[in-house]
């Protein structure tokens, strides 16, 4: 795999894992003095699974895409 698709699913793992965790720990916390560091403390977590998860899935989720747009012979 390219450094280049490397470092893009790394970035997007780390945009997505920062946005649901923010609103995941919002909706369970609500605006409180903890929400930040509360936060913080699961998008880390959630980043170290979310890459790995995009690694296995961005490419299931391909050929999904090419099956729809009949671009894969089944």
């Amino acid at each position: 795999m390219k450094v280049q698709k490397l470092l893009f699913l790394l970035i997007l793992s780390g945009m997505m894992s920062f946005i649901v965790s923010g609103i995941s720990t919002f909706k369970v916390v609500g605006l409180n003095h903890h929400f930040l560091s509360l936060w913080v403390s699961a998008w880390i977590l959630a980043w170290i699974l979310a890459f790995p998860s995009v690694l296995i899935c961005a490419p299931i989720a391909q050929k999904l895409v090419d099956i729809v747009f009949k671009k894969v012979d089944l």
